[in-house]
């Protein structure tokens, strides 16, 4: 019988959806951390999303929310404060272009 331990963790965002349609557009990536990434989609690999001009937001050192933050990124654009980000698509809770964000 297998242990839990020798399983891969289970598939989240990617594992079989369509990335080409986030390819080459600004998205926002929010992940089980305290960082969310906002930036351009430029690859996708075995094991991560690569953003470039990315702005690694964490979101304890922000006292607004992060949809607030999100929606003043839409309004204002990406302030990157990275050239390029790997993430792991394990960490991967959701993915969604930036054009995509509905104001409220």
């Amino acid at each position: 019988m297998d242990s839990p331990l020798d399983s891969e963790p289970e598939p989240r965002v990617g594992e079989g959806s369509d990335w080409e349609q986030f390819v080459g557009k600004i998205v926002v990536v929010d992940t089980d951390s305290r960082f969310v990434y906002l930036g351009t989609l430029d690859r996708v690999e075995d094991h991560f999303v690569v953003l470039k001009d990315v702005d690694a937001h964490d979101r304890r050192e922000s006292p607004s929310t992060k949809e607030q933050y999100i929606m003043e990124t839409k309004k204002f654009g990406v302030k990157p404060n990275r050239r390029e980000v790997n993430v792991r698509k394990h960490l991967i809770v959701s993915v969604s272009k930036l054009e995509d964000v509905v104001g409220y």
